[in-house]
C-alpha cells in the first residue's frame, strides 16, 4: 500500500481477510496453530519468518497486522510488537548490543528508560554515557571505539526539548553507530524518524496510538534485518510478548490516530499560550511556543507537537501539589497519550525512581508538572488550570 497516505494506511495496511469476509480484524485467540503434516511443521520451525504461524509467544495474525500498519506508518520494513514500551526498549538494547558495548543515550528519556540501562544493562556489562538531547557535540564527543548505540526520545518527557534526529543521525552512522528514536509521544501521526535517518522506532503503544488508556503494549519498527531477524529473534525466544486482544485494540486506535493527534496538538497549544500569560507560573514547556528555544527545529521534523506540555509553578512541590489536589477534571495518573486530559508530578512519580542527581540533570524540578491534554473542551480544561493556579496562588500566601 505504498501509494497511500497515513491516513488510510491507518485504517486499512496490514489486513487479510480470511475465508469469513470479515470486515473488521478478527482476534485470533489461539496458542497454537495446526500442521498440514510433518513435513510442513518442519518447514515452518525452519524458516524464521513472523508471517509463519507456530506459537502466540511470537508469531499471531492480529499481532501481525498490528505490525504491518505500524511499520507501513512509519515507513519502516519491519515492525515487533511487544508486551510493553519498556519491553521493546528492553528487546532494542538486548538486541544489538552485548558485554563491553557503549550506549550513549540521552539524559532526557523516561525515568524507567534509565533505571533500566543503570540498574540493569549496565550490570551485564553495557557501558552508559548520558548526553543532552540538544547538544549535538556532545553527541559527537561521547563516541568511543565500543559505542554501538545511541537512544533519545524528541521531544523528550517531559520537557519537550527536541533533538535534532538528522544531524545526530548522521554523527552516529559516520562511526558505524545506530540511531534508535523513541516516538511515542508524537507517533507517526506527527513525526517520522526512519525517514530523518533513524535506524530504530521505539513506542509506548499504550499511550497515544491506544489513545484511550485501555492497554498496554510496545513496539520496534526498523529494518529487516535489525527488527525482522535480531528483535524478532529475541522475542521469539524471551517473550516479552503482546496479546492478540491488546492488537486488536491497538488497531481500532490507529484507526482515528491522525485525527487525534491533531486535535491533541491544537489543544495543547491553545493552553500552553494561555499558561505562559499566568501568574504563578514560572514556565511553560512546550515545542509548540514561540519562546521554546528549538521552536524552529520542532517545526522543521514535525507536522505539529502533540499533547504533552509541562509547567513549572511556584513554591516548588508545595505549589505543585496544591495544583494537582485543586483541579477536578483532570485524572491525576502517571499514564498519557489518553482522550481524558492526565496530570503528574513527574519528581515523585514517573521519576521517583532515578537518583536526585538524575533528576537535576534531566531538568526534574520539584516545581514540575506533567499535563498529557486530551480531548475535553478547552474553556473547562482551561477552568480546571485556573483552579489549580488559584491554589498555588494561595499556597504562596
Amino acid at each position: 500500500m505504498n501509494d497511500y497516505r497515513l491516513a488510510t494506511l491507518a485504517i486499512r495496511a496490514g489486513q487479510v481477510r480470511t475465508a469469513e469476509g470479515e470486515h473488521c480484524e478478527p482476534i485470533f485467540t489461539t496458542s497454537s496453530y495446526v500442521f498440514g503434516s510433518a513435513a510442513d511443521a518442519a518447514a515452518r520451525f525452519a524458516d524464521n519468518r513472523q508471517s509463519n504461524n507456530i506459537y502466540s509467544r511470537f508469531t499471531n495474525p492480529t499481532v501481525r497486522c498490528l505490525e504491518e500498519r505500524l511499520a507501513a506508518l512509519e515507513g519502516g520494513a519491519c515492525c515487533v510488537a511487544t508486551g510493553s514500551g519498556m519491553a521493546a526498549i528492553l528487546a532494542t538494547c538486548l538486541s544489538v548490543l552485548k558485554a563491553g558495548d557503549h550506549l550513549v543515550c540521552s539524559e532526557s528519556v523516561f525515568g524507567s528508560t534509565i533505571a533500566l540501562i543503570n540498574r540493569y544493562l549496565v550490570k551485564f556489562g553495557v557501558e552508559v554515557t548520558y548526553v543532552r538531547p540538544d547538544d549535538n557535540a556532545a553527541w559527537q564527543a561521547a563516541i568511543r571505539d565500543n559505542t554501538r548505540l545511541f537512544f533519545l526520545e524528541t521531544p523528550s518527557n517531559p520537557l519537550s526539548v527536541i533533538a535534532d534526529i538528522a544531524a545526530i543521525a548522521a554523527i552516529a552512522h559516520a562511526r558505524g553507530i545506530l540511531l534508535a528514536v523513541d516516538n511515542a509521544f508524537c507517533t507517526p501521526a506527527l513525526q517520522r524518524p526512519l525517514a530523518l535517518g533513524a535506524d530504530l522506532v521505539i513506542h509506548s503503544a499504550t499511550k497515544f496510538l491506544d489513545g484511550q488508556g485501555r492497554c498496554v503494549g510496545g513496539a520496534v519498527v526498523g529494518s529487516e534485518q535489525l527488527v525482522g531477524a535480531e528483535v524478532f529473534g529475541f522475542v521469539r525466544t524471551a517473550g516479552p510478548s503482546m496479546s492478540p486482544f491488546n492488537a486488536w485494540v491497538f488497531l481500532k486506535g490507529l484507526e482515528t490516530l491522525e485525527l487525534r493527534m491533531r486535535a491533541h496538538s491544537a489543544a495543547a497549544l491553545e493552553l500552553a499560550r494561555w499558561l505562559e500569560r499566568q501568574a504563578g507560573v514560572r514556565k511553560v514547556h512546550y515545542a509548540g511556543l514561540d519562546s521554546h528555544p528549538q521552536h524552529a527545529l520542532a517545526q522543521s521534523q514535525q507536522r505539529a507537537h502533540g499533547a504533552i506540555l509541562a509547567l513549572e509553578v511556584e513554591r516548588e512541590r508545595v505549589g505543585a501539589w496544591a495544583f494537582i489536589d485543586a483541579i477536578r477534571l483532570m485524572s491525576i495518573t502517571a499514564n498519557l497519550g489518553d482522550v481524558k486530559t492526565t496530570i503528574t508530578h513527574p519528581a515523585t512519580t514517573t521519576h521517583s525512581r532515578i537518583t536526585p542527581e538524575e533528576r537535576q540533570r534531566a531538568g526534574i524540578t520539584e516545581g514540575l508538572l506533567r499535563i498529557s491534554v486530551g480531548l475535553e473542551d478547552v474553556e473547562d480544561l482551561r477552568a480546571d488550570l485556573q483552579r489549580g493556579l488559584a491554589a498555588v496562588l494561595g499556597a504562596a500566601a
